[in-house]
């Protein structure tokens, strides 16, 4: 009982994704999937140039849409960004 506790406990653990963007001609990107997001590595990424976003893997799922007969109208959200500059 408190073994399958636990294994539901750690299966709803969130994950992330951390995406690397790098700012040189070819823009490539990196993304690492992680269970703790290691701000070290994103410091030493943001003082190299790079573009750093972090998301959650539960955020992206998409419920199923209750009506499918009508179209949905269009909403927008409000989001504030923040971009560091190098020192």
């Amino acid at each position: 009982m408190l073994s399958e506790m636990l294994e539901t406990k750690r299966a709803k653990q969130p994950c992330y994704e951390v995406l690397f963007l790098r700012n040189d001609a070819d823009q490539d990107v990196e993304v690492h999937q992680v269970k703790h997001v290691d701000f070290l590595t994103v410091k030493e990424r943001l003082e190299r140039g790079e573009s750093v976003f972090i998301t959650s893997k539960r955020a992206q799922k998409l419920a199923p849409s209750a009506k499918k007969g009508r179209p949905q109208s269009l909403k927008t959200k409000l989001v504030t960004a923040f971009h560091f500059e190098p020192v």
